[in-house]
């Protein structure tokens, strides 16, 4: 590790979407589709509710901090209730200053509509998020941190607008700043503005400033092939795709990104688990003041972990960034690839067994004695030539990854 790695202050800045989660309790009542509890002029008689802040910059980065890192904080946020309670929550936990209160703004919130056993519903106004521009970074403040994470660029329009180039910005300024980059996305609704952008484009611009690109693959399969997502959500109707790709279409999604610039890929997958593809180790020279701890054991990998079966359920909001935040805090520490993932669906196994997106999290020598526990996982259905299942490292491997070698 670099002297420049070792003096920075902070670990991680977390940048991007900022909310607050107001998050109703469902009782459980068997329903399996939203419309047996939901209909006009029905009272639902609710639980408590949870008030929580939301978004990567809150999601990815408390639980960093849970995990032991050391975090800052960039976003914006109006002067009403909702920022002042998000601006107090941030404070207790690292660095704010660089979250700028507009003053006379509306604050983004989400009501989360999470039924048990019911894919969630979010009920989002983007309010300031839409106003972020790269003039809100603060490079001296990036300087002192490791790590640069953005997270759900399709949830600002400013971001997105004008082909992605202050979204390019954002990370051209992070790379100069001389950080190590990840980007995290969030599915564009196609009937809206955001959908209706030219993500393909808009990546491939970007991406060469990205190292660690950490989408869900029904998100990264839509801003690739819009028309072919919205026609397998026609042939399943309208279901969640992630039952539905294959792990040859997972290794096409991630080498189409990988050609495009960044270096290390994951396609984040809820139920079916974390999957991740490397570049070769020659690419990681210049990534930054956070590089992989060992460049080899990270080099032209391709590794899915399963993810690991809860005892209890209360919410998947927050998941991937929860597992985004394992796997950032396992690298950051220069942990192997191998463990990284661990980490990765240990973080998301803790965050569904909470309502919010925060509480779940355990801090990290709590989180290293869960993995160490061997918990049982669920099949992710990676029924494909070549892929072999490691008992050992608790990992399947892709036909040319070096755990397959003879």
């Amino acid at each position: 590790m670099s002297n420049d790695a070792t003096n920075r202050e902070y670990d991680a800045m977390l940048a991007g979407a900022l909310c607050l989660d107001v998050i109703p309790r469902f009782p459980d009542t068997g329903a399996t589709q939203i419309a047996e509890i939901m209909r006009p002029g029905k009272v639902v008689n609710m639980e408590e509710a949870q008030i929580s802040t939301g978004g990567p910059v809150s999601n990815t980065g408390l639980n960093m901090k849970t995990l032991g890192n050391k975090v800052c904080f960039c976003a914006r946020t109006g002067d009403d209730e909702f920022g002042v309670l998000t601006i107090r929550r941030l404070q207790a936990s690292g660095n704010a200053d660089g979250v700028h209160v507009v003053k006379g703004a509306d604050s983004s919130y989400t009501i989360v509509v999470a039924p048990p056993g019911i894919d969630r519903i979010f009920l989002h106004c983007p309010g300031t998020n839409n106003g972020f521009v790269p003039d809100d970074l603060d490079p001296t403040l990036i300087a002192r941190c490791r790590h640069f994470h953005f997270g759900y660029p399709p949830l600002m329009r400013h971001i997105y607008e004008n082909e992605g180039e202050d979204l390019r910005e954002v990370f051209r300024i992070a790379k100069d700043a001389g950080a190590t980059t990840s980007c995290d996305m969030t599915l564009p609704d196609p009937d809206s503005a955001s959908g209706a952008v030219n993500w393909r484009g808009v990546l491939a611009k970007t991406l060469p400033y990205v190292d660690l690109f950490l989408p869900s693959i029904e998100e990264s399969f839509y801003m690739l092939e819009p028309q072919a997502f919205l026609e397998m959500k026609r042939e399943h109707a309208g279901a969640e795709l992630i039952d539905f790709f294959t792990p040859a279409q997972y290794s096409w999604v991630a080498d189409e990104m990988l050609a495009m610039g960044c270096k290390i890929v994951s396609l984040k997958s809820g139920h079916r688990g974390f999957y991740l593809k490397t570049a070769s180790g020659d690419t990681f020279d210049g990534m930054g003041a956070a590089q992989p701890g060992d460049a080899g054991n990270w080099s032209s990998r391709e590794l899915w972990a399963p993810a690991y079966q809860a005892p209890q359920f209360g919410s998947a909001t927050g998941s991937g960034d929860s597992a985004i935040a394992g796997l950032l805090s396992a690298f950051l520490r220069g942990r192997s690839i191998e463990e990284s993932l661990l980490y990765a669906v240990c973080c998301g196994l803790q965050n569904v067994q909470v309502l919010d997106a925060v509480s779940g999290i355990r801090p990290w020598d709590e989180t290293t004695a869960t993995i160490a526990e061997r918990l049982p996982t669920i099949d992710a259905h990676i029924d494909a030539d070549g892929w072999r299942w490691h008992e050992e490292a608790g990992l399947w491997a892709g036909s040319s990854d070096p755990l397959n070698a003879p």
